[in-house]
């Protein structure tokens, strides 16, 4: 296994004393990719490290490092609800109206998945309620569609 693949596999058993010492020793791989296009950041946040998250922002991790598809860490993990990550991004200027390949937004994802707290932050932080993704459908028309009353009057 090279560096690149246990450091990965660090994040995801979420021992962080091991990911100090790989980080020293190897600096560059804050900001490496996986096979699937993976940073060190989206990972941690898929996985829910918050603690492992903040160390790799510490130590300069791209905040807004795209994926394969296109996500970064805040779109990735808009639909999942996990509020204490979004604001640790949201505080480290994590780019809120960024797109993935098909277009969407975190306020997409968030608004899609019924995430209102995420809604809301992501608003209180200026996301653009306008974007339309690729199926030409902001995120108003998705919290519409999926009966989300909630979502959709603080979109309104």
């Amino acid at each position: 296994m090279n560096a690149q693949e246990l450091f990965f596999r660090t994040i995801q058993s979420g021992q962080i004393e091991n990911l100090k010492l790989q980080l020293q020793t190897n600096p560059h791989l804050v900001n490496s990719e996986d096979a699937r296009g993976f940073t060190p950041l989206i990972f941690a946040t898929y996985f829910g490290k918050s603690e492992i998250a903040k160390l790799l922002i510490e130590n300069n991790a791209n905040i807004n490092g795209k994926d394969a598809s296109g996500n970064t860490a805040l779109i990735g993990i808009s639909f999942k609800g996990n509020v204490e990550l979004v604001k640790l991004l949201l505080n480290h200027n994590a780019d809120v109206n960024l797109t993935n390949n098909n277009g969407a937004t975190a306020l997409i994802f968030a608004a899609q998945y019924n995430q209102k707290e995420v809604v809301q932050l992501l608003l209180d932080h200026d996301a653009d309620k306008t974007v339309k993704d690729k199926n030409l459908k902001t995120a108003l028309d998705y919290a519409t569609e999926n009966g989300f009353d909630d979502i959709a009057s603080l979109l309104e």
